[in-house]
């Protein structure tokens, strides 16, 4: 008798087990099956939907002051080019002012900064800072203290915006409900190597189709951190950056959201950036953005849900978008589920089966909808060649799911043991400073051959 119990009592733990694992890899195909739809909804309004850009018609205005914050840390490689580039811009000069914000840098920025400074006075309102907390959010908090202006741009000091850029970027401010303005991000060095095109596809089917049909769509496109701006105003409105955050632009487009303001997508407004080179820097820097959005989720999510002054399809757009970098880590468990229910439904193999089929399923079709955003990003760029690239993509795919998967890991240890997430700036690889690359300040034929022959790509 008291074997048959322990038996019936293995037998019903074992059960619970089982109907546990099935509702939670219930849960994640779900949400799995929302993204996949998602991703093929934003596809095809970008292909056949209406498309909205209702502020590059604004050609002649009575343009407002801008200041343009350049963040900086160690960047004596790059920071030439940008600031060069900015005082090329076809913006009246009266009206805008370049502060470099040089944040504790120990290599040559500031020389470099000073010097370029000096030779165009007037130009530049310098903004040097030696200590203080560490991180973008900060310095841009400290900066802005020091800013009268209402409009402030903002680039990292690798980007290299085209001469119109500025206008594009502020036109969107004539709209009073307007808070934020994003552009697009082109990669300047794609050219370099494997891992650079695979970038290049991925920012474009971030950008071309992903953050041009939640525009399309009225829902919630993402203000960037750089290639955009902010509405003094709003920002002072929310309280100003956060500086313990380290996506500091996913928190401010949640908290501009909820008090009411407008975040807007200029998908022609293009800047060039530099993108990573190699696999350790890419690592690193998707595993820093997983992180910081995981930690803007975490203060933001409740507070979007339960807020009544925000639509419907916005609340739902903006927990997804939330949300996104929490998926890599719940597709490994449900793989590792299906995989546990495989081989213990032996006495099931039906539904065994059907597990392990539903994940191939997913990986067939779910995965491939991100793809079909990137093969529809070039058609739409009329750059068809790269699509055969596409294949490639799977590689860069499963190099996230496991960056994105160790990061949040690391971040709930770290929430457990109560670290503070600490930031990490980008390796730049560029080796000389070049001349402006903007199509409209020099002729393509003045550059050198491999960046020229880039530029002829991307202006095509």
């Amino acid at each position: 008798m008291n074997e048959a119990n322990a038996a019936a009592i293995q037998f019903d733990a074992r059960t619970l087990e089982l109907d546990l694992m099935t509702t939670i890899l219930g849960f994640i195909i779900f949400l799995l099956v929302v993204y996949t739809l998602r991703h093929y909804l934003f596809t095809l309004n970008r292909l056949f939907g209406r498309q909205r850009q209702p502020y590059l018609d604004i050609e002649q205005a009575s343009w407002p002051p801008v200041v343009v914050c350049v963040a900086a840390h160690n960047e004596e490689r790059v920071i030439a080019d940008a600031l060069n580039a900015l005082l090329e811009v076809d913006y009246p000069r009266d009206k805008l002012v370049i502060m470099p914000v040089n944040d504790r840098s120990t290599d040559g920025t500031r020389g470099i900064i000073d010097h370029i400074a000096a030779a165009h006075p007037g130009r530049f309102t310098l903004f040097h800072r030696d200590g203080g907390r560490p991180g973008k959010a900060a310095a841009l908090r400290d900066a802005c203290e020091k800013i009268e202006a209402e409009i402030i741009i903002v680039f990292d000091a690798d980007y290299l915006p085209a001469r119109g850029l500025i206008k594009q970027l502020v036109a969107p401010f004539f709209d009073p409900e307007v808070g934020a303005i994003m552009g697009r991000v082109v990669p300047l060095n794609a050219g370099a190597n494997l891992l650079t095109r695979l970038l290049d596809l991925e920012r474009a089917g971030g950008y071309q189709v992903d953050q041009a049909a939640r525009m399309n769509l009225g829902l919630v496109p993402q203000y960037g951190g750089t290639v955009g701006g902010v509405r003094r105003r709003a920002l002072e409105e929310i309280g100003g950056w956060n500086s313990d955050m380290l996506a500091e632009d996913t928190d401010v487009t949640f908290r501009l959201l909820q008090q009411g303001w407008k975040t807007v997508y200029q998908n022609r407004s293009e800047c060039y950036e530099e993108v990573p080179e190699v696999w350790p820097v890419r690592i690193r820097q998707i595993s820093r953005w997983s992180r910081g959005h995981n930690q803007v989720m975490g203060r933001n999510l409740m507070r979007l849900l339960q807020n009544p002054r925000i639509s419907l399809r916005e609340r739902a757009d903006g927990a997804l978008l939330l949300c996104v970098f929490i998926m890599p880590p719940l597709l490994v468990v449900g793989w590792s589920i299906t995989i546990i229910q495989f081989f213990m439904t032996s006495h099931q193999w039906l539904f065994g089966w059907l597990a392990l089929s539903g994940m191939v399923a997913y990986g067939a079709f779910g995965t491939n909808a991100a793809f079909f955003e990137m093969a529809a990003a070039t058609y739409l760029d009329g750059n068809r060649n790269r699509i055969r690239l596409l294949p490639l993509n799977i590689f860069g795919f499963l190099v996230s799911l496991v960056a994105i998967s160790r990061a949040a890991v690391v971040q709930v240890l770290d929430a457990l043991r109560k670290r503070e997430l600490v930031w990490h700036k980008t390796e730049r690889f560029r080796i000389a400073a070049i001349s402006p690359i903007q199509e409209l300040i020099l002729p393509l034929e003045s550059l050198s051959p491999g960046l020229s022959a880039e530029l002829q790509e991307k202006v095509s």
